[in-house]
């Protein structure tokens, strides 16, 4: 195949999974791993892609999330394993936050095989999932209701969260800087998120690999902030090290 031919295709590939790995390239072209490192470089010179660890992904804002339809379904497969990895490490009968996100939802599903848990949440979702279940106490937080994804936020939902000492912390983020920076778009949402932190006794945080790297304005914590992450591929170096410097546990889903 012609090279101009493979970057219009790499690009296609991009834009529907919002990331393509250099060994899923490979494949899908049939050449060597430095054929594609080279497409993926001359591209992201070219500003058409995002090269991060591994791989690449889409050109995304800074300043501006994805629409929430298309995070619910970029990385669909890799979320899910990550939740029920994550589910696997919460005990029956813990009480826990869950913070807005497409990751915390799926953790939500994946926790109705669970017994006797108390869930505080500012998450519309997180609630609707939940409430299927009897043996389950489920407390919403209080405040503004944000149409686009039923996240809660304000000044009321902040005060409702310092009422709690929960055993776990359930967060999701948008991107997770090489400094160990994690990072958020709604300066409101990030609030909340350091309240749900601040008062759990361990935090456990739900991350896909295109989290790695990716740009968001708003600094929400630090990694050095949770007792584990739950992902679906190894960090970027730099981060692996912080974790190891910080005491922070890695899960990785299995395929």
């Amino acid at each position: 195949m012609p090279q101009h031919h493979r970057h219009t295709e790499i690009i296609d590939l991009i834009k529907r999974q919002g990331y393509a790995s250099i060994e899923q390239l490979t494949k899908h072209f049939n050449v060597t791993p430095q054929t594609i490192r080279r497409d993926l470089n001359q591209l992201a010179e070219d500003n058409l892609i995002r090269r991060v660890h591994g791989g690449a992904g889409l050109i995304e804002s800074s300043t501006v999330n994805a629409s929430y339809s298309t995070r619910k379904t970029l990385n669909l497969e890799a979320k899910k394993r990550i939740a029920r990895c994550l589910a696997e490490h919460i005990p029956d009968h813990s009480s826990l936050f869950i913070n807005i996100g497409t990751s915390t939802e799926l953790v939500a599903e994946a926790l109705l095989a669970h017994q006797g848990l108390e869930v505080i949440t500012n998450n519309l979702n997180v609630a609707a999932i939940l409430q299927r279940k009897e043996d389950f106490n489920v407390i919403i937080a209080g405040g503004m209701v944000r149409s686009r994804d039923g996240g809660i936020i304000g000044e009321a939902t902040i005060d409702f969260i310092k009422q709690f000492k929960v055993d776990y912390g359930i967060v999701g983020i948008s991107g997770i800087d090489e400094d160990g920076a994690l990072l958020e778009f709604d300066y409101q949402e990030v609030r909340v998120a350091q309240a749900i932190i601040q008062n759990s006794r361990q935090v456990f945080l739900a991350a896909d690999h295109s989290k790695f790297s990716r740009n968001a304005v708003v600094r929400q914590g630090n990694l050095s902030q949770i007792q584990a992450l739950f992902t679906d591929r190894a960090p970027p170096q730099p981060i692996q090290d912080l974790m190891r410097a910080h005491d922070v546990a890695l899960h990785l889903a299995a395929d």
